[in-house]
């Protein structure tokens, strides 16, 4: 855990970057130094000059990626350009060389086809857009893809799913930096801060309240999160950290009040409504999400909301265009 010193994060920005891609985890790093951190952000592109947006906005940048000394944190923003066409050379190769000799690498989104065209996924674990993980695999088939996290690190290299999930990915690494205390109070100021709209589902679950204290049950909450279609039995939870099912069951009850079954079941719970949020059907929810079938998912909603996952999706998914595309976003 980092305590001290400042920390020089370096976001790498190139025309059509998705502006949500880099605000978000900026803002997270920015309202980390109110609580005691010291990260010092910096905006990059290839050449060094300005960059505009998916937006149509302007970015000025800091300087081009060449010039600039090595970070402890390096980003790559996302793009709605690359899953839909190759990464220019260009800019696979201002990723390349300052991710060789950074702390640590991460992609927001579709940053990652910029870091697969990099090299830089080559036989790891990563993840992306849910609309563009078949595409990420088929360009980068030695990277294993893991279409249902909302972020995954392999070693010192992390790529997160769509932006929202760029947020969750920051805040990971700010408590990777300074511990859980001072992510959760910038989580929750964030909460109130980015008033985000309604509809759109959570995905991160552990921030709902204070992070598990003892280590195993941190790894349990942590391995669920990141992979709810696991097998996660009582008996292969317990396993996973060399507890007996008994101390699991009570560490789970004492910390969470809750049981090890009902915490899977509330982390598949989140994954289905967010899933029916960005347009899957029922059947397609209940299996990325976990759940052994449908039946099993359509119990849980009934039980907690009193209305079917079909029902539950006509009432509160968000509004999608005419065409049926839903934006990447990043």
């Amino acid at each position: 855990m980092v305590t001290a010193g400042p920390h020089r994060v370096a976001i790498l920005v190139y025309d059509g970057v998705t502006l949500l891609d880099v605000a978000g985890p900026a803002e997270v790093f920015k309202e980390a130094n109110r609580f005691g951190a010291d990260y010092r952000i910096v905006l990059l592109s290839p050449t060094g000059a300005g960059v505009t947006s998916n937006l149509g906005i302007r970015v000025a940048v800091d300087g081009a990626v060449s010039s600039e000394p090595p970070s402890d944190t390096f980003l790559v923003a996302g793009s709605d350009l690359y899953p839909r066409a190759p990464v220019p050379s260009h800019l696979a190769d201002a990723a390349r060389t300052p991710a060789a000799v950074a702390g640590r690498v991460a992609s927001i989104c579709t940053g990652a086809f910029v870091l697969a065209a990099a090299g830089l996924l080559d036989g790891k674990r990563a993840t992306t857009h849910w609309q563009v993980t078949h595409e990420l695999a088929s360009r980068c088939p030695t990277c294993r893809v893991e279409p249902d996290a909302i972020y995954v690190r392999d070693g010192t290299t992390y790529t997160s799913a769509g932006v929202t999930a760029g947020i969750d990915l920051a805040l990971a690494l700010v408590e990777e930096d300074h511990g859980a205390d001072l992510a959760r109070d910038v989580a929750r100021a964030l909460v109130v801060y980015m008033q985000r709209a309604g509809g759109q589902s959570q995905f991160s679950a552990p921030l709902q309240g204070p992070p598990p204290r003892s280590p195993a049950l941190r790894t349990i909450t942590d391995l669920v999160t990141a992979n709810p279609r696991g097998e996660h039995s009582l008996g292969e939870l317990a396993k996973h950290v060399n507890v007996s099912t008994r101390q699991l069951t009570r560490l789970f009850h004492h910390e969470l009040s809750t049981t090890p079954a009902r915490y899977v079941e509330n982390i598949r719970f989140d994954m289905a409504r967010a899933l029916l949020d960005q347009g899957h059907s029922a059947t397609q929810a209940a299996a990325l999400a976990g759940f052994p079938s449908y039946e099993s998912m359509r119990r849980v909603f009934a039980r907690k909301l009193s209305i079917s996952p079909a029902a539950y999706q006509r009432r509160f998914s968000t509004a999608r265009r005419a065409s049926g595309q839903v934006p990447l976003g990043g």
